[in-house]
């Protein structure tokens, strides 16, 4: 979630962990797998030290032992699928693009084709929530446990504590963002099941994250890429695609080109 803190990564992985063993052991394997590749390709030391390359391979892992039963060539598909994100992940960093988690939307996307129409390993057992959720605490909290699959209101906790640790600022924003996600879906009639579960507010919770600030206009920002990930994220379901990240992903870029767009046009909010 965009934190450079080594506690903030520890409580991410505790936080796997506690709702899953399955998913905590499949994110070890796979940023142990994108850091060695890192390693043996010579990527640039301070951004392996900084996670640059552990955390879309980190996503593809618990992404693939969330979809699927964790047979053979399930785990096979963790290691490359690590690997692949890992060099996606460079492509973006020498060329000074912001790939934010395409590398692992774009990895994942393919294995989930293969494993739906070339090779069927079978479903994963879901992981159940470990509380209720039909309030507005477990709703927020919720929208930070979906960033990484997760789906107990604990596990949400945890990842939103984390978050808070190192950003308080961040924190908050993405508590208000989770909310804002669920009204707006509400709005679009979605099902208050899965809104209550966070599904239209994790991309918001990572779009508030980004773009969180000290100062007003931060707040526009925010605002502007929370609402446009959420409209992204009811028409992706809405066509039964597989969401992932990317409605974050692509409002963080339309925001972004907004932003360099003003600039060059020499167009500046006020703080």
């Amino acid at each position: 979630m965009l934190q450079n803190n080594a506690w903030t990564g520890t409580l991410f992985l505790a936080g796997i962990f506690y709702d899953s063993m399955l998913m905590g052991f499949a994110a070890v394997v796979a940023v142990v797998t994108g850091t060695l590749t890192a390693r043996l390709l010579r990527y640039d030391e301070a951004d392996i030290e900084a996670g640059l390359y552990g955390f879309s391979a980190t996503l593809v892992g618990v992404a693939l032992t969330f979809y699927f039963n964790p047979v053979p060539l399930v785990w096979a598909a963790v290691v490359l699928g690590s690997v692949a994100a890992t060099w996606l992940q460079h492509q973006f960093i020498r060329r000074g693009w912001p790939g934010f988690t395409f590398p692992f939307i774009l990895v994942t996307w393919i294995l989930l084709y293969l494993f739906h129409h070339v090779y069927q390993p079978g479903a994963a057992a879901s992981v159940a929530g470990a509380m209720p959720v039909s309030d507005d605490f477990t709703t927020a909290t919720n929208g930070f446990g979906e960033v990484i699959f997760q789906g107990s209101v604990i596990a949400g906790i945890i990842f939103f504590v984390a978050v808070f640790i190192s950003s308080p600022t961040a924190g908050l924003y993405g508590v208000c963002a989770s909310l804002l996600g669920a009204f707006i879906s509400l709005e679009f009639a979605e099902p208050a099941t899965d809104i209550h579960m966070g599904l239209f507010s994790f991309n918001a919770v990572l779009c508030a994250i980004t773009f969180a600030g000290n100062k007003p206009r931060d707040g526009i920002w925010v605002l502007f890429s929370v609402v446009l990930s959420v409209l992204l994220d009811v028409g992706m379901l809405q066509q039964h695609m597989a969401v992932l990240t990317f409605p974050f992903v692509a409002a963080c870029w339309i925001t972004l080109g907004m932003q360099h767009l003003l600039q060059k046009m020499g167009i500046k909010i006020k703080d």
